[in-house]
């Protein structure tokens, strides 16, 4: 009787007291504002789209230039039957030029302006990288903090499964339980045991895949994930859609590629009308004999093309209206799928807000009296251990479901602050 009593009493310490890791086990907390700026000066990926951008960037200075102007050195009219002599013929003359293409007024400016707004796309096309590298490190980092929480229930539940065992054996051993309790006590304990093997594996993944977007070794330890507390969210819809059109960077990206496709359309009806091409020659004669000739002479001269290939001109402003047409429809439909975004998300927010608030202060505490009310009718025979063991799942499954919704309010915030372009809470 004692030692029944002694069992039980030990069992409700263990339902009752949190567990506690051991303190050989303890890591430091990992810091998420750390980690995202880790990841946003490390990543390949935002190294490699920076220098993309630098690489169309030094395109606008190219494409506002002027062609190099052309040098020109020839022998002029010089005799095939003596080809070095400048004396035979009067008309014999060096000769050296120089040209230089301009084109038609305005293209210049416009092709500079293309090349800059194209850059410019480019450059929030970085930024919106950059918002979505943060997002997967904050995303992971609280799957990490549910996982590892989920491994502290498996691990106390673990724990309090030994109990039951030892209280079920010592029931049958004084016949006042069922064989089948005992093996239905292992049975449970396996499965939680295989729960935390499970949860381990995917720790290690959630690891690997942190260690990843921090562009350092798969197998860098990462330390527990601290408590946190939910902050209230203030921010309404109307404010969430400004703010989204003022700071997303990929609003910003297809703004300036419209504005790049105005460009290229200004462009293409300059190509109606001429370049021109400027060029200038001095020619250098020898005196022959006793003649009169072999003055020095210059000519000067203006050419243009003719714009006559009139149809590939109009498919170049057909191009171009496409290409504005479609940077709109993708600017809308950006715009769309961010007002549904932040509809959603911030639904995902309130219900998960009021889950955590529920689990805190009714249901979990609830479930506790319940199980311990359950433990204490078995230890007297008033209860039969399938209701034990029911109190005790139920009691799992409502401790994973508070983490979880925890984890999931501050990643739907961080899919929140991704879709607007800014944090939203310190």
């Amino acid at each position: 009787m004692k030692s029944r009593l002694a069992i039980g009493l030990i069992l409700l310490m263990v339902l009752v007291l949190p567990y506690r890791a051991p303190a050989e086990e303890t890591k430091p907390s990992e810091n998420l504002p750390l980690l995202v700026e880790a990841a946003l000066a490390n990543n390949p990926e935002v190294k490699a789209s920076e220098a993309r951008w630098e690489m169309f960037r030094n395109r606008v200075a190219q494409a506002g230039a002027l062609e190099d102007p052309m040098v020109m050195l020839k022998l002029q009219s010089y005799l095939i039957r003596d080809p070095f002599d400048s004396r035979r013929d009067p008309m014999s003359q060096r000769v050296i030029g120089i040209s230089q293409q301009l084109p038609f007024w305005g293209k210049r400016d416009l092709m500079a302006e293309v090349a800059s707004k194209e850059a410019e796309a480019l450059k929030w096309q970085v930024e919106e990288r950059k918002l979505e590298l943060a997002r997967m490190v904050k995303e992971t980092y609280y799957q990490i903090f549910m996982t590892d929480k989920e491994l502290e229930i498996v691990e106390k539940n673990i724990r309090i499964m030994d109990d039951f065992i030892a209280l079920a054996e010592t029931k049958y051993s004084v016949g006042q339980g069922a064989q089948q309790d005992v093996f239905k006590s292992q049975a449970e304990r396996s499965k939680m045991f295989s729960m935390k093997i499970t949860l381990e594996q995917r720790r290690r993944t959630l690891q690997a895949t942190l260690n990843t977007l921090l562009f350092r070794p798969a197998e860098t330890p990462v330390g527990k994930i601290a408590d946190f507390e939910l902050k209230p969210f203030t921010w309404s819809p109307e404010q969430l859609r400004a703010m989204a059109g003022e700071n997303r960077p990929m609003l910003k990206s297809l703004r300036a590629q419209i504005e790049k496709g105005e460009a290229g359309h200004r462009l293409a009806e300059k190509e109606f009308y001429p370049d021109v091409n400027l060029s200038f020659e001095y020619m250098q004669r020898d005196p022959i004999d006793d003649m009169e000739v072999g003055d020095d002479m210059y000519s000067a001269g203006l050419t243009f093309n003719l714009p006559i290939q009139r149809e590939r001109r109009h498919a170049m402003v057909r191009e171009s209206t496409a290409e504005i047409a479609m940077a709109t429809a993708e600017l809308n439909t950006v715009t769309n799928s961010i007002n549904f975004g932040i509809a959603d998300n911030l639904a995902q927010l309130e219900q998960r807000e009021k889950l955590v608030k529920l689990f805190r202060t009714g249901i979990i505490p609830q479930a506790e009296q319940s199980l311990e009310s359950a433990t204490i009718g078995y230890r007297v025979n008033k209860v039969d251990f399938l209701t034990l063991l029911d109190n005790r799942l139920t009691l799992y499954n409502l401790e994973r479901e508070y983490y979880e919704s925890q984890a999931e309010y501050q990643m739907r915030l961080a899919q929140l602050e991704a879709l607007v372009g800014k944090e939203l809470q310190e």
